[in-house]
């Protein structure tokens, strides 16, 4: 185990350690092949190297091909083996909303109704807009709505972030599974920038920190040169390899000093 501590000059000559605030902590893991255990793009996942360096403790639940509106399944799996016995919930998934051409839909419906408001003046009924999370199962922001809302419900004192999907390579599984590189639209003309966009967008929404890999971990397949940490450098763009594991991890490690995984006083 390697413990990870901040140091600081406080005067001359005078330093304080910090422990890193995730050390030795219990973390649940949501998302897809990029973090699922069972893919075969890398022999050590992003959180194995959290759990080296930090003595985190994973409980895993991601699962290779899933979606947005796999989350409450992997968060009702967790809350039956382990409870509320953990400490934190990062969550990286959405690459493969877009390679199914999910619509990216609204965050809200909006609506005119009638609310009780005292303004410089006696109580009254007066019109207002109105807005209500969006759950609409078949859109993306509506399956963002319907996960986090779930959260918030099943574990309203634990911390939750998010991670924004990464950039997407060419990838070839077969004839029946060939996803081209993010310089194309999916099938309904949408870019994956629509996809990491509204998750950084849904940390306002649903009060969450969120991480985002797409611009900081330096993971872009799309020049031959980044072929070094892609799973294959022919076939395999989309999952990075083990060196590719280890910069996204390097970087959620650090990103990670600045929030707090708990909030227990």
């Amino acid at each position: 185990m390697l413990t990870v501590c901040l140091m600081a000059c406080l005067s001359a000559g005078a330093q304080t350690v910090i422990q890193h605030p995730w050390q030795g902590k219990r973390v649940a893991y949501f998302g897809d092949s990029i973090t699922d255990p069972r893919n075969k793009g890398s022999q050590k996942k992003w959180w194995n190297w959290l759990k080296t360096w930090l003595d985190i403790e994973p409980y895993v639940y991601a699962v290779s091909g899933r979606q947005w509106n796999d989350i409450p399944h992997q968060a009702e799996q967790l809350k039956s083996q382990h409870g509320d016995d953990f400490d934190a919930i990062l969550i990286f998934i959405g690459t493969n909303d877009f390679n199914a051409a999910v619509p990216i839909g609204e965050w809200y419906n909006i609506s005119e109704d009638s609310v009780e408001a005292a303004v410089h003046r006696p109580r009254a009924n007066v019109l207002r807009r109105h807005r209500s999370p969006s759950m609409n199962k078949d859109t993306y922001r509506g399956r963002i709505n319907i996960a986090m809302k779930r959260l918030k419900e099943m574990f309203p004192t634990k911390q939750v972030v998010l991670l924004t999907p990464i950039h997407r390579g060419y990838f070839y599984g077969n004839e029946k599974n060939i996803q081209p590189p993010e310089s194309y639209t999916n099938e309904i003309g949408e870019w994956v920038d629509a996809y990491v966009e509204s998750v950084k967008e849904a940390g306002n929404i649903w009060a969450v920190p969120v991480i985002d890999l797409n611009a900081t971990c330096g993971f872009f397949p799309l020049v031959k040169e980044h072929g070094i940490y892609c799973h294959s450098a022919e076939k395999d763009q989309l999952h990075p390899n083990d060196d590719g594991q280890v910069r996204m991890a390097r970087t959620v490690m650090y990103q990670l000093l600045a929030l707090p995984c708990t909030f227990e006083q």
